[in-house]
């Protein structure tokens, strides 16, 4: 066979080695399942100083008591009466210059959700298994610890904050609070040992914080409590 007859076999064998070679590895390629990889956000940054916004308390009349938030609890009957009555003889003590002695003038601990109504700036700290909120206001410390199993009531001892326990829904961080000891009054509210305090946080701008509140005691409450509170974070 001439030598130029000869390459030319030789180059169309390769040729057609190497088309089926990628033929095959082409087939090979599309019998390969594609993989999504899941892209998992980073949950919301809270942690920082945050004061109220607007700021409730600045200019208001301190001879006139300052009202509960949203509309108010609607409380079962005998509760609602002497909750009135008591508002009614706060508010006369307090315009006659003697105010009622209470867990505030004894400098007592607000408890929840009290503390975080933030007459003071707060200051909340978050990290992978606990969020801590401390308050100015009585040096305060509240611990709530995320995605925490809830003692069994008789391992839950009554205490001014509860015990706190709070997942992610989103960018929602869920709080559920149990165990709040029934001598915390919020707005001299009364409770029993049954009150369930659920508080929804959620970022609405970078430096804008919205808690949504709501208060659950068959016990007492005609239906649960509810109310939001807003804050801006205090780069200062």
């Amino acid at each position: 066979m001439h030598l130029n007859a000869m390459a030319s076999l030789v180059l169309s064998s390769v040729v057609a080695l190497c088309g089926a070679s990628q033929v095959t590895m082409a087939a090979s390629t599309a019998s390969i399942p594609t993989t999504h990889l899941a892209v998992v956000q980073p949950e919301p940054d809270i942690t920082g100083v945050w004061e109220r916004d607007p700021f409730p308390f600045g200019d208001d009349d301190e001879t006139v008591l300052a009202p509960p938030p949203g509309e108010g609890p609607e409380l079962k009957e005998p509760y609602a009466s002497q909750w009135k009555a008591l508002q009614e003889k706060r508010q006369a003590l307090l315009k006659a210059g003697t105010p009622l002695v209470d867990a505030s003038t004894q400098c007592l601990p607000e408890g929840t959700p009290g503390i975080m109504e933030a007459i003071y700036p707060i200051q909340i700290l978050q990290n992978k298994g606990q969020i801590t909120v401390l308050a100015e206001l009585f040096m305060q410390t509240r611990r709530i610890y995320m995605n925490a199993k809830f003692p069994e009531a008789d391992d839950l001892p009554p205490s001014y904050y509860g015990f706190s326990s709070a997942t992610w829904e989103g960018n929602v961080l869920v709080v559920k609070t149990r165990g709040v000891q029934e001598s915390v009054k919020f707005y001299d509210i009364p409770h029993s040992d049954a009150m369930i305090v659920t508080e929804r946080y959620q970022l609405i701008g970078e430096d804008n914080l919205r808690i949504d509140v709501t208060i659950d005691d068959p016990d007492y409450l005609k239906k649960p409590y509810t109310f939001t509170w807003e804050y801006k974070r205090n780069h200062g």
